[in-house]
């Protein structure tokens, strides 16, 4: 009677973990506008990939695995052995932010804008060019009464001449043009500064997604290789109970067709286990990289009111700080565009020699001496371009764009402030999941250990044993499962908020 509860028992863990619909674990690169950096913060729930959890493990009647408890062959040193660096998953979050090709890609759109600031603090000051030449000139005597020479014959005597010349324009008083193109250079570079948190948010969701992706598909190959143990322990037992016309050779039939369908769930673990360690390999850029060989727990963060998320985001979230920053921007390029409609004052300056050795030098003020001279000189002076119709179009244009960067900017907010509702409300519901499934465990615990008790005592049937197996297991499996999503849940919730220091830390 005992022998067929134990094998009840398998029996009902192996239609669990047949159940069990395959583990994902997405690894693609990731892309909207940031804020300053969150507070830390003391909790910090680990968030999950959208992977089903592994089947629960019951070892025997009274006793299943817990999610988070110690696994055999946690140990770094044989990792290392095998040739693989085992980091966790801040370590890995931090090689992703130094290797992430979208991450790197952001950074140099940032460089590019700083450049860009530079060239706009120095473009107006660096107005000045310097013209020159070096030739062969004539020996020419006289002046401008008398002179030798014919302007038919020339000498055959030939010098070196050379000429320089420096001139340009200090803007003195520009009616703004100089502040304005400042100003929308210093936005645009803090519209890419916080596009770098964007991409950063993007990139670290999608490492924790694999990393959790990871441990849930080795902890369900772990647990389906286990079943699969017990099956053929099982089987064998059955095959000799059969032999001796003990056992229903249907019984048999079952348990190989469980062992089978175990067979095909531990090919699809084992496949997304690599899936996602090739993830992990590609967001941090180390080719032998592994992770610790822990479980997926649930997050410690304790879910709080709304209103605690809403001002996290207005505070953290890089889309609204980009959407204010380009606000500035626009604003800025509105005002240029207005100040293009009037002249640039400026003082101008010039100085330039010329030395002809072999040209007499003409020292009269009056006579126009192209070859020996030295020049300088210093203005006010002005521009002014009368395209004032044109003009006028730019600054309609203008407004325009700073209009939908306006409406961009209340998109912005409303959509932000929604999607940490919704994030907020799939994390409470996956919460409230969790705490009835964890007391569907106890109840079907008990329900268990009473069946099994009357099995001994010979008060119930054997086989009255199968329902209340197949109800721990499946209780067990909804916890993982809702563990899970609410891990998940809240890494969106990390996301839509911006505080990052309430997401996982996969510890």
């Amino acid at each position: 009677m005992k022998r067929f509860g134990r094998l009840a028992l398998v029996v009902a863990l192996a239609w669990t973990a047949s159940y069990a619909p395959p583990a994902s674990a997405q690894a693609p690169p990731a892309s909207a506008p940031p804020a300053s950096a969150p507070p830390a913060s003391a909790e910090t729930p680990p968030a999950s990939a959208p992977s089903p959890p592994a089947p629960a493990k019951v070892a025997s009647p009274a006793v299943a695995s817990t999610p988070g408890a110690a696994r055999p062959g946690a140990d770094v040193a044989q990792a290392a052995l095998r040739g693989r660096a085992v980091y966790d998953l801040p370590r890995i979050l931090n090689l992703a932010d130094r290797n992430h090709p979208n991450l790197a890609e952001a950074r140099a759109r940032l460089r590019l804008v700083r450049a860009q600031l530079d060239e706009a603090h120095t473009a107006p000051f660096s107005q000045f060019k310097v013209t020159g030449g070096f030739a062969l000139a004539p020996e020419i005597a006289g002046g401008n009464v008398y002179s030798p020479n014919t302007d038919v014959s020339l000498s055959s005597s030939l010098g070196v001449a050379w000429q320089a010349t420096l001139d340009g324009v200090l803007p003195l008083w520009t009616f703004g043009k100089i502040g304005h193109l400042w100003e929308a250079a210093e936005a645009n570079v803090k519209v890419h500064e916080h596009g770098v948190e964007v991409s950063r948010d993007l990139v670290r969701l999608e490492v924790r997604r694999a990393y959790y992706g990871l441990q849930l598909a080795r902890d369900g190959k772990l647990l389906l290789a286990d079943a699969r143990q017990q099956v053929a322990s099982a089987e064998a037992k059955l095959a000799e109970k059969i032999a001796e016309a003990e056992a229903d050779p249907i019984d048999l039939l079952k348990l190989q067709t469980f062992a089978t369908e175990l067979a095909v769930r531990e090919a699809e673990a084992e496949r997304y286990v690599t899936v996602a360690l090739a993830g992990l390999r590609f967001f941090s850029g180390v080719p032998n990289l592994d992770i610790p060989d822990a479980p997926l727990t649930k997050p410690s963060h304790q879910l709080g009111p709304i209103d605690r998320y809403t001002s996290a985001a207005r505070l953290y979230r890089p889309e609204l700080a980009q959407a204010a920053a380009g606000m500035e921007a626009r604003t800025a390029l509105v005002h240029l565009a207005q100040s293009n409609l009037f002249p640039d004052v400026g003082l101008g300056m010039s100085v330039g020699v010329s030395a002809a050795p072999e040209i007499a030098d003409q020292l009269n003020p009056f006579v126009q001496d192209p070859a020996n001279y030295f020049r300088y000189g210093a203005a006010l002076v002005f521009q002014w371009k009368l395209d004032l119709l044109p003009r006028a179009a730019q600054i309609r244009q203008a407004e325009a764009e700073l209009e939908a960067m306006r409406a961009t900017q209340r998109y912005a907010m409303g959509g932000v402030g929604a999607e940490v509702e919704i994030a907020h409300a799939e994390a409470l519901d996956w919460s409230r999941r969790l705490e009835a499934h964890e007391k569907s465990v106890l109840t079907a615990r008990k329900w268990l250990i009473r069946a099994q008790q009357g099995i001994d005592v010979g008060t119930i049937e054997a086989k009255e044993l199968i329902e209340p197996a197949k109800a721990y297991a499946l209780a067990r499996f909804s916890v993982l499962s809702a563990t899970m999503e609410l891990d998940l849940a809240m890494a969106k919730l990390a996301r839509a908020t911006g505080w990052d220091a309430i997401a996982p830390t996969g510890r």
